[in-house]
């Protein structure tokens, strides 16, 4: 099972990993997950991520597909904030079901490496009265590097 949501609202940690562990039903033996928040560091305020709907989920949608082609896995779940969000809350929430540990722990970072590089979001940052666009890092495209080819 694959779950893909895009929405303003915040993310509810405990409702996210009972979906994502009744997901395997009695195929899942392991549950791997991942939670990015907002970090206020530089003097952030405030982050506001952009995206194309429509777009945004189908690019998830295949990256999740792509991750339960190359691993065992019964479930994935990928939540994703857009909006303005301060620092603390909840960006994103990842999760992979499989029978067994490796499979779910190779796949969640895989998820959350190709995110950062492949879904289609713009992040803008307030810092006080400034505001800025986020650059894409190196670190994260070397990061998602290491799953291709």
């Amino acid at each position: 099972m694959i779950r893909v949501v895009v929405s303003d609202a915040p993310i509810d940690i405990a409702a996210e990993m009972t979906l994502a562990e009744g997901a395997g039903d009695t195929q899942g033996g392991a549950v791997a997950t991942f939670t990015g928040l907002v970090r206020g560091d530089d003097g952030v305020t405030e982050l506001t991520l952009e995206h194309y709907p429509g777009a945004t989920e189908r690019a998830l949608e295949a990256l999740a597909a792509e991750a339960s082609a190359r691993w065992p896995l019964a479930g994935v779940t990928i939540v994703h904030r857009v909006g303005p969000m301060h620092p603390g809350d909840r960006i994103v929430f990842v999760a992979a079901c499989s029978a067994h540990r490796a499979a779910a722990l190779d796949a969640c970072a895989f998820l959350i490496d190709r995110l950062k590089t492949d879904a289609p979001f713009w992040k803008r940052e307030r810092l006080g009265a400034e505001t800025r666009w986020v650059d894409a890092r190196s670190t994260d495209d070397a990061a998602a590097a290491r799953w291709r080819g």
